[in-house]
């Protein structure tokens, strides 16, 4: 597993309501983490404009704060995901409006190209503050894939750096594992007996992920394995926010093909109505 760490931080900014909220997430995210923050804005350059980042901005450079103005004008996708491997950012921040319409309108038409196509993470804000808001519950994916792995093992390091004091590691299994008809005692005791097994299976490989993971990470953590039946992407995205998660850590969608956009699936439900802020790791 390589190693797990955010060297540079960008975030597409423009002048929404959530301006200074988005910047101040960014800003702390950064020194968090210990990374460079790069403001990606997508307009052209001016005086004025500059001059607003930079108050916003301010109080964090007297932390520490290293950070990068970029302007550049242009298609929105294409800037900032032009922008993002020309800086070589590591996380990629979008920030979205909680009002339903301005929601579905920015997903459909930025969050959810810039997801499919982002080379690095993505962690997608629908809760930015000005003042910082304890992330205290993380919740995420542990289906069985190559790269759920690292995606446990950046959960964990974004819940240590962060001080969260709980992760729940969900594993989704679809209903089709099961594959029991249920229609009288006979059959369901068959359907749970085969649900035990497939409950056991997941907790048994969580279980061997969590055991790669590094001690100071898992440091005064609250861990919980949560096995969970239905369709994948719908199931967590639902879990995440019934356990009121202040994160949902999933890993990035793998290349989708025509029949995949037609049938949307895994992180296309999430995106569809996001629970919690959410993190795509790459």
């Amino acid at each position: 597993m390589r190693a797990i760490n955010f060297k540079t931080i960008g975030i597409g900014v423009t002048f929404s309501p959530n301006l200074e909220a988005n910047i101040n997430e960014a800003a702390r995210l950064a020194l968090f983490f210990g990374s460079k923050l790069v403001l990606i804005h997508v307009g052209e350059a001016s005086e004025e404009k500059l001059n607003k980042f930079l108050a916003f901005l301010t109080p964090f450079k007297d932390q520490g704060l290293g950070f990068e103005v970029c302007f550049k004008s242009g298609d929105p996708v294409e800037v900032i995901l032009s922008t993002t491997n020309e800086k070589e950012v590591d996380l990629l921040i979008i920030g979205a409006l909680k009002k339903e319409n301005f929601v579905k309108y920015y997903l459909g038409s930025i969050a959810r190209k810039v997801t499919r196509k982002a080379t690095c993470s993505v962690l997608l804000l629908i809760n930015p503050s000005k003042e910082r808001v304890s992330c205290s519950h993380i919740v995420v994916n542990g289906l069985k894939d190559p790269k759920t792995e690292e995606t446990v093992a950046t959960a964990f390091f974004v819940g240590h750096k962060l001080g969260a004091n709980k992760i729940t590691v969900v594993e989704e299994i679809s209903d089709e594992e099961v594959s029991v008809k249920v229609d009288d005692d006979k059959s369901l005791r068959k359907s749970t007996i085969v649900k035990e097994r497939l409950r056991l299976r997941e907790e048994v490989r969580v279980k061997t992920i969590l055991g790669t993971i590094p001690g100071e990470l898992t440091k005064d953590i609250k861990i919980k394995s949560q096995p969970i039946f239905g369709k994948r992407g719908y199931s967590i995205g639902h879990y995440a926010q019934v356990a009121r998660a202040d994160l949902l850590v999933m890993n990035a969608p793998r290349k989708m093909n025509f029949w995949d956009r037609l049938f949307p699936h895994d992180i296309e439900h999430i995106l569809t109505e996001l629970p919690t802020d959410v993190l795509i790791v790459q």
